[in-house]
């Protein structure tokens, strides 16, 4: 047999056993109306054993009254979630270890409280509450997030009883403000008082709340579900990064109503949002929200927790297959097709002094990368009522808006504002910048964020003083690789990790992101930032790469050319 014929036997016997060997089952990605509701991992199998909704019996009954170490730890490391709460950093543990240490090495026995805002929306009376409990219960921390929320740390279990009896005596919650629920509501500051608005979702964002927030059938989602809703032109809820969203349009033949957005989030694999095509008229809005969530629930990927969030399934689909199981399998009628959003005419964050419909103000300022504390926020309270106003805003931006101002007023609110350090002017930095909560408290972080972005942010106005920016910079800065400040969105976004300097030591740094955005009025489409291989830096070295790169900015644009555009055209060395 010469060699060739031996090659083509060899070939046939391997293709005859191929063609007998049984084909491998398709390995089930655990979607219930699919592949049935065996649960695939420890996660879904916690699940399917108890709600988390549940596990707030057993904080009030038993936990509370035994202490942390009474505490069943399928309960502390799952479904605690469910009402706010996780396990905070112990001091100490420098960022190396993060990824070394198991969880339970990584924890304290003090907990991280997310008290749920669901559009932004606060009384002076509620927001007085958090105040009282911060000082009372939390070392007196509390963070503002740029999902609207309050975040307290230092909580013992002991007290959480006490503080969800004071919450919830103003009308607050933490309920499924964490967890593989329907998170927090985004919901735009300006709600039915912006002279510009559109349409006023709070209706909307009141009975989702209302109806579905604590409500079992969606307690057990594949993994976390985040939702938008605005009725304003600036388009200031970040639309494009949640998992289902309602932006308002005017459509030729409808009205006024929203354009629906599915599967946006940016973590380590992030994805934009993508536009069904569908306009929603106001009172569709649940329903189609209902519809949404309904199938993220029923068609989402559970077997592997890095692929169970909306913006896979979405990837896998395309919009045109989820509008249609929507409208098919869900709604039981058909949407009406509709224009997209026009491009935003002015800035998102509210920052600054702005009509109200009625002829009052409301003054926006920034907090710096989101740092409150209790006394801080009563000091707000005070100042706010004060002047007459009782009504507040928390913003997907970090920020705060006092509501209600009148003309007379407006001058002595800003200068009480000032004098608390919080600004409501077109600061360089101060405006522009988020930090995520860093390894001062959390457990996945590398690098401390909160402290390095006030520092950047005192250090870098003093430094460029004067320069005329065509537009805020943003610099968003995360203590790890999953994006809670948004890196891949930023005109500059600074991903922690430890890193070798040039002495050959490993200390923290960040990993650049450059030239990234949202749909803004300062670009039309939201896209992801440009990273340069090797370009990472030193935390020491923060102030000095920013600045460098600033200046290089407004020396080397063009006419009206934007920092993203800038940095997505210049050659690789003009970014390092």
């Amino acid at each position: 047999m010469t060699m060739s014929t031996q090659v083509e036997a060899n070939k046939k016997t391997a293709g005859d056993k191929a063609a007998k060997r049984p084909k491998r089952p398709k390995k089930s990605n655990g979607q219930w109306k699919v592949d049935g509701r065996e649960p695939l991992n420890k996660n879904e199998v916690d699940k399917s054993e108890d709600d988390g909704l549940n596990v707030r019996d057993r904080i009030e009954n038993i936990y509370a009254k035994g202490g942390f170490s009474s505490i069943a730890a399928d309960d502390l490391h799952g479904r605690f979630r469910w009402w706010g709460l996780y396990t905070q950093r112990k001091p100490g543990i420098d960022g190396g270890r993060t990824a070394t240490l198991e969880p339970h090495e990584l924890e304290d026995e003090y907990l991280m409280m997310r008290i749920r805002i669901d559009g932004g929306k606060l009384t002076t009376e509620q927001l007085g509450t958090i105040s009282d409990i911060s000082n009372d219960f939390a070392r007196g921390t509390a963070d503002v997030t740029d999902r609207q929320n309050i975040q307290l740390h230092w909580v013992e279990i002991e007290n959480v009883p006490e503080i969800w009896r004071r919450l919830e005596a103003v009308g607050l919650k933490t309920t499924e403000a964490c967890g593989d629920v329907p998170r927090v509501i985004l919901g735009s500051p300006v709600a039915g008082i912006a002279a510009d608005e559109l349409i006023d979702p709070t209706p909307a964002i009141e009975e989702i709340s209302r109806r579905y927030i604590g409500d079992p059938s969606f307690s057990n989602l594949p993994r976390k579900y985040k939702t938008a809703i605005t009725g304003h032109p600036s388009q200031d809820v970040v639309h494009e990064i949640n998992d289902c969203s309602f932006v308002a349009v005017d459509h030729p033949e409808h009205g006024i109503g929203y354009d629906l957005w599915v599967g946006g989030a940016l973590s380590v694999v992030p994805r934009f949002a993508e536009r069904l095509g569908a306009w929603v008229a106001p009172d569709q809005v649940v329903d189609a929200w209902v519809g949404v969530t309904s199938i993220f629930r029923d068609y989402g990927y559970r077997r592997l927790r890095n692929k169970a969030r909306m913006k896979f399934l979405l990837a896998d689909w395309g919009p045109e297959k989820l509008r249609e199981v929507l409208e098919t399998e869900y709604l039981g009628y058909r949407l009406a097709d509709g224009p997209a959003p026009e491009k935003p005419l002015t800035a998102g964050d509210h920052v600054g002094v702005h009509k109200q419909v009625d002829g009052r103000y409301y003054i926006g300022v920034s907090l710096i990368a989101g740092r409150a504390s209790g006394t801080l926020l009563g000091q707000i309270v005070d100042l706010a009522e004060k002047f007459g106003s009782t009504r507040l805003r928390t913003t997907p931006h970090q920020k705060i808006l006092l509501l209600d101002i009148e003309e007379s007023d407006v001058d002595a609110v800003v200068a009480g504002l000032d004098a608390l350090g919080l600004s409501s002017r077109k600061d360089l930095f101060r405006r522009s910048t988020m930090a995520c909560t860093g390894i001062e408290y959390c457990k996945l972080a590398i690098v401390e964020t909160k402290q390095t972005a006030a520092d950047a942010v005192t250090k870098l106005e003093e430094r460029l003083d004067g320069l005329d920016l065509p537009h805020p910079i943003s610099l968003h800065l995360n203590g790890c690789p999953n994006s809670c400040a948004r890196i891949q969105t930023a005109d500059i976004g600074l991903k922690g990790q430890i890193i070798t300097n040039d002495e050959g030591q490993q200390v923290p740094g960040f990993q650049v992101h450059v030239g990234g955005g949202l749909a803004s009025k300062d670009r039309d489409e939201a896209g992801l930032g440009r990273t340069v291989r090797g370009l990472k830096i030193a935390a020491d070295d923060l102030n000095d790469y920013v600045e460098k790169l600033v200046r290089r900015f407004l020396d080397g644009r063009s006419e009206a050319e934007t920092f993203s555009e800038w940095a997505h055209r210049v050659d690789e060395e003009e970014l390092k």
